[in-house]
Order: C-alpha cells, then structure tokens, then sequence
C-alpha cells in the first residue's frame, strides 16, 4: 500500500503503514457496526488473536524474532481486512480457519512480508468460500430492516453457539438477491420491488451497504491525499468498473447491475483502496498498476455478471497478482541514459 514497492520491507516503515491504513479503516468499520451490529467487531477480535497466535507459532518454529516481527502489524491489518470481508454473524471456527489459513499459507509459507505473491487475507477468503459456500452466504440484515434491532448477546449467540437465532438477524445482499432472483428468471425490476427483496435497495445501491461503502471511500481518499497508496490502482479499478457497468446498464437495465449498486453495493470501496493496493502482491510500477486495476475492474465484473458468485473481488485480486510480475516487467520505465529495449 505504498507508492513504492516494500520487497524487504523495514519493520517500522511498515508499521507506519499498517497504523495509518488502520486510521483509514475506521469510518467504514464504524459505519459497518452502527448498521449491521457488533458482531463485527467480535469477527475482529478472533481474528486479530487467530493472527498473533499464528505467526507467533510459526516465528518461533522457523527461529525468526516474534515481538519485532507481530510489531510490524502486518499480520494485524490482514486479519482485519479478513474479517471485514466475510459475514458478521459467521460462525466463529470460519473466521479462526481463514486467518490462520492467510497467515500460514498466505504469508509466511513464502517467508513472511515482502515475499508472499497473493494477497494474503484474499487468499484466504477464497479458500473459505469455495471450502463453506453455505456459512459465507449467511450475512446480516441492516437493523432499519429488522422488526427488533439485534443485542451484543444476539450476535454472540449467532457466532458461537451454532447459529442460534440467526433466523433474526440474517438476510441476502443485494448483490446476492439479484444473482439469485436472475438465476430463477426474474428480472431486476421485478427483484427492486419484490415483497422479499425490495425492502434492501436503498438510496444508491443497498440500505445499509451504501454508507459502509462511503465509509470506506473516505479512508480510502484519506490514503491518497497522504500519500500512502498511488492513486493508479483504485482509479483505473473502480473506472474500469463503472464504465463496463454502465455500458452493460444501457445495453438492457433488466439484466445487468448498475453502476452504482457494482461500486456501492459490494466490496469495491474496501477492495479499491485497502486491499488492491497491498504493495507486495500488486504491480509496482506506474503504467503497471494501470494495467493491474482495470483487471481487476474486469474480472470483478464478469465475475460478478456471469460468474456463480455475486461478490467476485477476491477472485479478481487473486487472478491478477499472478499477473503482476509479468504486468512489472513489461512497464518496467528505462534505466537514464539508456534506450528501453
């Protein structure tokens, strides 16, 4: 998440980071608790302790010093950005299995920080979605939607004791809701104002989702206007996402999202900014990480518009942080004083 890329990174520039990208996490946090309930910030927690506990574990295995690398805070962010992707109120052995899953595999099988080449905490989601498809599609109502806003104690219940009461708290996105009402044939008119669904569309693009995904793009311009992350990767991202929505909108609104709900009403605000933009995974140089995010803009379309998944942004990071090494060294600028060949 630096404008430049930090292959061994040193463990207080990168520490710098971690808290300056943790300060812009909070407004959309904030606004994803005050909607959705605490069962957030218990997904937080577990998945902060998971994180500690994991590549303190696997330090000490290989003989690394483990305060000066878990004062980095590296592990920390992955495991936030982790449990800010997946469903507050999943159960809690899902968000303990994905980070400690990230961890292990995502990040220190490769050798820690600055060597891993996917995106850790997508690696892992990926690898809970496709392992728990049915967990990771349970997801919460706003509370203006429910009959009796949920307690503290509810969201315990629903994440540690197998789901109890979850029949209260739980309701489709709208991106799922319209996967699933054109996988039956209905159209997208008919799911806007349809007695089931109807009720979660607000203002831009979801009641609820919409102002967490503001949250989010405000962190996100916090970053850019503090130089914290270049500006290249979320624009061409969310550009390339909202030209191709659009496009596909005036072609035949019946069938294909709308821009605002593809750039309001999922991940894209959270991925644009805090998780596209990790500096090892990603493409580095300029014209690069152009390259690097109208992919992904590309593959989260398509993968959201004809894949089998409504939300496709960890596919479509993870794709092109394989893609990333090639993409560096095509745009790699001439040396000075010497003619690129």
């Amino acid at each position: 998440m630096t404008t430049n890329t930090p292959q061994v990174p040193s463990s207080a520039s990168v520490s710098r980071l971690m808290l300056h990208v943790g300060y812009a996490l909070i407004p959309g946090t904030a606004a994803y608790v005050w909607l959705f309930g605490s069962g957030v910030l218990i997904q937080i927690l577990l998945a902060c302790v998971t994180a500690v506990i994991s590549e303190g574990v696997i330090l000490m295995l290989r003989k690394r010093p483990v305060l000066q690398t878990l004062a980095d805070g590296s592990a920390l962010l992955t495991a936030v950005l982790l449990a800010l992707a997946i469903s507050p109120i999943a159960p809690w052995w899902i968000i303990v299995l994905g980070t400690a899953f990230a961890i292990i595999f995502g990040k220190q099988l490769y050798g820690g920080i600055g060597y891993n080449p996917f995106n850790p905490a997508m690696l892992g989601y990926v690898m809970l979605l496709i392992s728990f498809p049915l967990e990771m599609t349970l997801w919460p109502a706003a509370f203006s939607l429910l009959e009796h806003t949920p307690t503290l104690q509810t969201s315990i219940d629903v994440i540690f004791n197998s789901g109890l009461g979850i029949d209260t708290v739980s309701g489709a996105t709208p991106l799922d809701a319209i996967k699933t009402q054109l996988g039956q044939g209905l159209d997208i008119p008919t799911t806007l104002i349809s007695p089931r669904y109807g009720d979660l569309f607000g203002s831009l693009a979801g009641v609820g989702w919409e102002v967490v995904s503001i949250g989010f793009l405000l962190g996100g311009l916090y970053l850019l206007v503090t130089g914290r992350i270049a500006w290249q990767i979320p624009a061409a991202m969310l550009a390339t996402l909202g030209i191709l929505a659009s496009v596909f909108y005036l072609i035949d609104s019946s069938r294909y999202i709308s821009p605002l709900l593809h750039l309001f009403g999922g991940a894209s605000m959270l991925g644009a900014f805090f998780i596209a933009t990790d500096p090892v995974s990603a493409a580095t140089t300029p014209r690069g990480r152009i390259y690097y995010g109208i992919g992904i803009g590309v593959f989260t379309f398509v993968i959201r518009t004809w894949g089998g998944y409504p939300e496709g942004l960890a596919f479509a990071v993870l794709l092109m942080n394989m893609a990333a090494p090639t993409i560096d060294h095509y745009t790699r600028p001439a040396v000075f004083g010497q003619r690129k060949g």
